[in-house]
């Protein structure tokens, strides 16, 4: 036991070492060609993450209880990271991240809202349509980064193609109009908070001298107010739902949660905020094959077509910069 003592006392580091090691190292590539091309990989792969995690919160459950059983998870497990990883904020970080918790409180409220309204494949598409596009001129406002004319081509082929398909799913269902309607508006103003959250989250992050620090805290602090929601939500239901399976899908979509929104959050801060938007807004292509492959609802034609589009408008926004 000496022996093994000796041999690893000299690999002895203090707690966070190599999360701050692994830190540096991602600032230190920032802005470029081998940042970018992580933040590629980051952004798709968050893009597929979200998918998953727009599946998890599909229909079966409240979505106030589910999004409540996710952040519930998400504070349990990123507390550990958060108070005895990584360093505590200073007040300059304190400050953006009391922002954070407005803003995605407020953008979390309007999807329950949205979702309560009106179907899953109306809501998510309007969202994930209007959101990249509205990121992109605010990146151009707040960080100076400026799409060439053959990446607003792609943008343009991304964000069409996410709201035709709204469009399709709008004329298949049957919800009453006022309420349909109700729920696109609130749709839409869950676009508008995707693109302020993008856009606020990259700064905070860029703010921050070791971005895990940043996603830690971010995660920890943010996630305390829909547990509570939830709570006074299921204590009022007249037949509330069993709470084991419940509990298990908010614990995998907090895990999926780390991947989709870690991965786009560092993606931000590897390259252009504009172009992980969009490429993250991909999303909505695997959420059409998580449903085709594994849920099994209908493609078509045209569904098969509109992905296609929004696929080619990513690959424009990639390759025309």
């Amino acid at each position: 036991m000496g022996l093994i003592h000796e041999a690893f006392a000299g690999l002895r580091l203090e707690p966070g070492a190599h999360v701050n090691e692994l830190g540096a190292w991602l600032v230190s590539i920032a802005g470029t060609p081998e940042g970018a091309r992580l933040a590629t990989i980051l952004a798709l792969v968050s893009a597929l993450a979200h998918a998953i995690f727009g599946a998890l919160q599909k229909g079966r459950y409240d979505p106030w209880l589910t999004r409540g059983a996710i952040d519930a998870w998400l504070c349990l497990l990123s507390a550990p990271i958060a108070l005895f990883v990584v360093p505590w904020p200073d007040l300059t970080m304190v400050f953006i991240l009391m922002g954070a918790i407005v803003v995605h409180f407020a953008y979390k409220v309007t999807m329950a809202l949205a979702y309560e309204r009106a179907a899953y494949t109306v809501v998510y598409p309007v969202v994930r349509g209007t959101g990249p596009l509205v990121t992109v001129i605010a990146a151009s406002l707040f960080f100076s980064e400026h799409f060439t004319p053959m990446q607003w081509v792609g943008v343009a082929c991304l964000s069409g193609g996410i709201l035709l398909l709204a469009v399709r799913n709008i004329s298949e269902e049957v919800l009453d109009p006022r309420t349909l309607k109700l729920g696109l508006l609130w749709a839409l103003a869950g676009g508008f908070l995707v693109a302020v959250y993008t856009t606020y989250d990259a700064y905070g992050i860029r703010q921050a001298p070791d971005p895990f620090t940043f996603l830690a805290w971010f995660f920890f602090v943010t996630a305390f107010d829909f547990p509570l929601l939830a709570a006074w939500r299921f204590r009022r239901m007249s037949v509330p739902p069993i709470l084991g399976p419940l509990v298990w899908r908010g614990l995998i979509g907090a895990l999926v949660a780390w991947i989709s929104f870690g991965g786009v959050l560092m993606a931000t801060r590897l390259d252009k905020v504009g172009e992980a938007a969009v490429l993250r807004e991909t999303s909505v292509v695997f959420a059409a094959f998580i449903g085709w492959f594994i849920l099994g609802e209908k493609v078509g034609p045209r569904r098969l077509f509109l992905m296609t589009l929004v696929a080619l408008g990513a690959v424009i926004v990639e390759m025309g910069g």
